[in-house]
């Protein structure tokens, strides 16, 4: 029996190794089971974006097994300074008081 898996997008742009491989072999791969599938998403993740093999929806017209994805985030915005927690223009602002009154 043969698995099919499709790397889906997220997984390209979040491993680099994934992207590569996509575009030197393709989109789609062959495995003899579930596990070598998984255990290639694994040796994928080994020091890059964590990449796994989900299963498709049964009712998926695609004609593949499984997809390799990943959570696809944008680490810039993630790690971006939330403007919201200091004043606008480097305007000391009001300062907080404790539910007591008392500063």
């Amino acid at each position: 029996m043969s698995v099919v898996v499709a790397v889906k997008p997220s997984a390209r742009k979040r491993n680099a190794k994934v992207g590569r491989l996509v575009f030197e072999d393709g989109p789609r791969h062959a495995f003899e089971s579930r596990a070598a599938a998984e255990r290639w998403a694994s040796d994928l993740s080994a020091g890059d974006g964590h990449v796994w093999v989900a299963s498709a929806h049964p009712r998926d017209d695609d004609a593949v097994d499984c997809y390799l994805v990943s959570r696809a985030t944008n680490a810039k915005l993630e790690a971006a300074y939330d403007k919201r927690r200091r004043p606008a223009g480097g305007d000391a602002g009001p300062e907080q008081e404790s539910l007591g009154g008392e500063r």
